[in-house]
């Protein structure tokens, strides 16, 4: 077969079935309303942007777009599961299900603080949500195995796929390298390498076998507090700045 040929027959396969189609689109929904709602959010606390439309309220209520999410969330599924649509009414509902993740999970942090953090220190959990959400679920529309293949015919190759892959995440979890962890089951040359680095401070595998005043925990430390700095920028570059204690900011 040419290479064209072959071009041709990759190209007439991606995203051939309607559950691919839905997976995919369901993920790009959720990543451009989670895109829109964080520049909206950003346009109106910024004072120079004051045509921007402000927060919803009603009776004095600030009605978060978490609530406008979940009714998205229930509608699009109920709709799938009582009536079953196929092509292309399956894809709609996924992109209505996908811009109801992407808006829920923009102020995951209030679930798990039961508070308006959107703007606080807290509030870096809901930018994780969806990194976390994004490698997932990008995994399984790409279809990677989260644990590898192993050999095709062999169940004794695919137990030590899986194997070789879980203790590769759980020692990269064990040294506090938990977004590696996350990536090694889906890509597991992430997790050779975590393990193979060092461990962060205050995890498991630093507390037991870094000892105090060691040189190993002190470029343990100033590794995290590099990458910590780095990761903060990622954070903020995605869903701004966290507001200073004292602040009247909201979402």
């Amino acid at each position: 077969m040419s290479i064209a040929e072959g071009s041709v027959e990759l190209t007439g396969n991606f995203l051939g079935s309607s559950g691919d189609r839905a997976g995919f689109l369901l993920l790009a929904g959720m990543l451009v309303s989670f895109g829109f709602i964080r520049m909206s959010t950003r346009l109106m606390r910024s004072p120079k942007v004051s045509w921007w439309p402000g927060s919803v309220k009603t009776g004095g209520v600030h009605i978060h777009h978490l609530v406008f999410g979940i009714v998205l969330l229930m509608l699009a599924g109920f709709l799938e599961f009582a009536f079953q649509f196929e092509s292309p009414g399956l894809e709609i509902l996924a992109v209505g299900f996908g811009i109801g993740v992407g808006l829920t999970l923009d102020e995951f942090a209030l679930w798990l603080h039961l508070e308006d953090v959107y703007w606080a220190e807290e509030g870096r959990r809901s930018v994780d949500a969806v990194i976390a959400a994004t490698i997932i679920a990008g995994a399984i529309v790409l279809g990677v195995a989260p644990v590898g293949e192993g050999d095709a015919g062999s169940v004794a190759g695919i137990l030590i796929a899986m194997v070789e892959v879980l203790v590769f995440a759980a020692l990269a979890a064990l040294k506090g390298k938990y977004w590696s962890a996350l990536v090694a089951m889906f890509i597991p040359f992430v997790g050779w390498v975590a393990a193979i680095r060092l461990a962060k401070p205050g995890s498991p595998w630093a507390r037991r076998r870094y000892a105090e005043g060691s040189e190993k925990l002190a470029k343990a430390t100033v590794r995290a507090e590099r990458s910590s700095r780095r990761y903060r920028r990622w954070q903020e570059l995605i869903g701004g700045r966290p507001t200073a204690v004292g602040s009247s900011d909201e979402a």
